[in-house]
């Protein structure tokens, strides 16, 4: 039986964020970060910093500091994490000598313990079996630079897509609306037909939103109660958000 998708009534199309919403890193990215951080011996209120957390998503959201660090920093990748993890630091409430202080420490920590397991959620392959089955076209929009099918095939979950596009194959990345329209192009869909689902609010919905597309949020911690969209705290809550 097809999902009831009012008030949604016209979407036919649901394109995915990959990282940290079709898949994850286990712990995350944030968890290791704050982790390390206690190791440093700063207080709890520097590591879990709600702050930072919503900074990192801004960051990586095609930033102008992240386009700017790129630049500097294009011939140096330690360097990079380095000033990340300085920016980082300031973000959860560090002062300025102490951040530029535990920087390097906090880079190497990742570096060199930071191997995070890569996962799917376990309800979600039925989860997207059931959208497959029920006629929707599936697909995959990422900031990933170089194509990803042979991660998606080694997490078992490439076969329920008909699409994948990597930012970085045609140098457009989230938020700019650039990158959903060309998926829409090359699928022949309407944007008033289509939903964005993903887990960044500056580079997810807002991206979408501004190709026309309606978006889903995945925000689990409630990191952006602003969101002008629907919200969801896991994927596999998806198709009952859907119906409802």
């Amino acid at each position: 039986m097809a999902v009831d998708l009012t008030p949604w009534n016209g979407i036919h199309t649901i394109y995915f964020d990959l990282d940290g919403t079709l898949r994850h890193n286990q712990p995350s990215f944030i968890e290791a970060l704050s982790d390390f951080i206690l190791q440093l011996g700063l207080p709890p209120e520097v590591a879990n910093s709600r702050h930072a957390h919503r900074w990192l998503h801004y960051y990586w959201a095609q930033s102008p500091e992240l386009i700017s660090d790129s630049e500097t920093y294009a011939e140096d990748d330690h360097a990079f994490w380095v000033n990340h993890s300085h920016r980082y630091l300031l973000a959860s409430g560090c002062q300025t000598e102490q951040a530029l202080e535990l920087a390097p420490d906090l880079t190497q920590c990742m570096q060199e313990e930071y191997n995070p397991e890569d996962l799917v959620a376990e309800d979600v392959p039925s989860m997207l079996q059931t959208l497959k089955d029920d006629g929707f076209r599936l697909g995959v929009i990422s900031n990933r630079r170089k194509p990803f099918d042979e991660q998606l095939e080694s997490l078992g979950i490439h076969s329920y897509f008909e699409y994948f596009l990597a930012a970085g194959t045609i140098d457009a990345w989230k938020p700019d609306p650039k990158i959903f329209q060309h998926a829409l192009s090359e699928m022949n869909v309407d944007p008033e037909g289509a939903i964005y689902v993903g887990d960044n609010y500056f580079a997810d919905v807002i991206g979408a939103q501004n190709a026309g597309l309606k978006a889903v949020l995945i925000d689990p911690v409630n990191l952006f109660p602003e969101a002008d969209c629907m919200v969801i705290e896991r994927l596999a809550d998806l198709e009952s958000a859907l119906a409802d």
